[in-house]
């Protein structure tokens, strides 16, 4: 939990980093990537490609499919697309809950195609979903192909979609791919978040955060994280995060310009811009002194204790050294974004 969520009335942390499908603001872009993505599954069209710009929130529109789906439709989400095919492949019988696959590759391939006959037969569809595709080998790829032959003399009876970046396209140009293109029976992709958008969308999150002040951020605040974030909603979650924990650390109510352009010196060169460390702007226009105030300095302690502290506790049980990112990520992260925060002022 972000450190800053009491100070601005929050419940949850409106710019996080992990998916959230509670937080999926739907741009008309959205809107019409989810249609496609409905449509093209109920209508079984076999090959469905996705694309979109790092951050444009792939992974978040497919959670939000999967909701959307009906609890009749079995599906196989594969996050990792750096697994070979036979990886790949038990994976997808672990998600679809098959019992005995078989031992062998020919018998794991039979179990599947009689598991997806089955479906079909009583009236039920099968959705596999390959995130972050465009990392996967030609090989892999030609070999997925192979998969769709899984059909009756009517339809499709295993549904793919292939999510990844533009880079996918490029990949399917490649000559021994040929035949997956034309299979391909629709294409979507996400677009950039328009300037208007971007503006709602962060109203959006703070109101879906329990913020009861919509005007948390002031409208030139907003206009300046629009222009940097360039309608990328990963950059504006990260931008705006920032911009949150810089106003916490200054007891500010009101993230104003002058704190969004410290963020971004923050994120573009690792530090405070120095005209941002050494003044900060009062309401009338005039200048004055940045200074490590109490509460800044009793934020800089209790943060360095409590790093300090999580490092000892692995340091004296290196059995739970595995699990330390799963325990703390999150948390040290909010503390170390803190500490370098207060350290640049």
């Amino acid at each position: 939990m972000a450190i800053y969520l009491p100070f601005y009335g929050l419940e949850r942390d409106p710019f996080g980093v992990t998916p959230d499908p509670e937080f999926l603001f739907m741009t008309p872009g959205h809107r019409e990537a989810l249609a496609q993505l409905l449509y093209g599954i109920q209508e079984r069209k076999g090959f469905i490609l996705v694309t979109a710009e790092v951050g444009m929130g792939k992974t978040t529109l497919l959670q939000a499919l999967r909701r959307e789906l009906d609890s009749t439709t079995a599906v196989a989400y594969v996050s990792n697309s750096m697994l070979p095919f036979q990886g790949l492949l038990e994976y997808m019988l672990e998600d679809f809950e098959i019992q005995k696959p078989g031992e062998s590759h020919a018998q794991r391939l039979v179990t599947l195609q009689n598991f997806l006959l089955e479906r079909h037969r009583t009236g039920q569809n099968t959705v596999l979903i390959l995130d972050e595709a465009q990392n996967l080998y030609p090989q892999t790829l030609e070999q997925i192909r192979l998969l769709s032959n899984f059909e009756t003399t009517k339809e499709k009876i295993l549904q793919i979609v292939l999510v990844g970046q533009p880079e996918l396209l490029a990949r399917l140009e490649l000559p021994e791919l040929r035949q997956l293109k034309q299979r391909i029976g629709m294409l979507c992709s996400i677009p950039r978040m328009t300037r208007n958008a971007t503006r709602n969308y962060i109203r959006t999150r703070l109101r879906l955060a329990g913020a009861n002040d919509a005007g948390i951020f002031t409208e030139d605040a907003v206009a300046r994280i629009t222009d940097y974030a360039d309608g990328v909603p990963r950059i504006v979650n990260t931008l705006s995060d920032h911009c949150l924990l810089i106003g916490y650390a200054d007891q500010t109510r009101r993230v104003d310009r002058d704190i969004v352009e410290q963020a971004i010196g923050y994120l573009e060169a690792g530090t405070v811009p120095r005209r941002a460390r050494t003044r900060v702007r009062t309401g009338h226009g005039r200048a004055r002194p940045s200074r490590m105030t109490p509460l800044r300095w009793g934020l800089l302690g209790t943060s360095a204790a409590l790093v300090a502290g999580v490092a000892m506790t692995f340091v004296a049980h290196p059995s739970l050294l595995p699990h330390a990112m799963d325990l703390s990520t999150t948390y040290i992260s909010d503390v170390a974004r803190a500490v370098r925060t207060l350290m640049a002022r």
